[in-house]
């Protein structure tokens, strides 16, 4: 049972990073995993439901992706210029967006369950972003740290809509570049 669930979380994040929360359903999860969609409502009950184990697994799986670039690194500044490719791995598999991202914009769609996932999600991020510009010596003022976590965060999710939507990962590469050369993303060997 364990396996089925696991299984459906894939087929439905592979699903949402490509067509956000409007694109899941039970139907279409169901033939990719090889079930009936009443199956699927043995393990979430509602789409809400779904939705919010989807992004809240995501958003976990992301912190763990984080905390093993952090504890990879004494470098923070190595760390900020390895963050944006976190963010380019989902368009390597398929143009596919950032599954929280994507769910964001749909925001006003959302239920309030999968809304508080999205949410996290974004907060898992600046929070990380904030501890490591801190450590790089960003400076002590809190409000300024975050400020500037939050602009790398949207920068770089930014700059991942505009490449998925000319399905080409080299204007991500030429964006993350132009940060790098403003300053917004430290200039540091990849």
């Amino acid at each position: 049972m364990a396996d089925r669930r696991e299984a459906i979380l894939a087929a439905a994040r592979t699903t949402a990073q490509a067509h956000g929360y409007a694109g899941l359903n039970f139907r279409d999860l169901g033939a990719a995993v090889g079930i009936t969609s009443a199956s699927i409502h043995y393990h979430f009950p509602s789409k809400a439901a779904l939705g919010a184990a989807v992004a809240r697994r995501y958003w976990q799986d992301s912190k763990a992706r984080l905390d093993a670039l952090w504890a990879g690194s004494e470098d923070p500044l190595a760390c900020l210029a390895e963050y944006p490719g976190l963010f380019r791995r989902a368009l390597e598999d398929g143009n596919r967006m950032c599954l929280c991202g994507f769910m964001a914009a749909e925001h006003d769609d959302l239920p309030d369950e999968v809304r508080a996932e999205v949410r996290a999600f974004a907060d898992v991020q600046i929070a990380w972003l904030a501890r490591v510009l801190l450590a790089a010596g960003a400076g002590q003022n809190p409000a300024a740290i975050e400020q500037k976590a939050r602009a790398i965060f949207a920068a770089v999710g930014g700059a991942q809509v505009m490449a998925r939507s000319r399905a080409d990962i080299s204007v991500y590469d030429d964006i993350i570049a132009g940060y790098r050369a403003s300053g917004l993303l430290p200039a540091y060997p990849r």
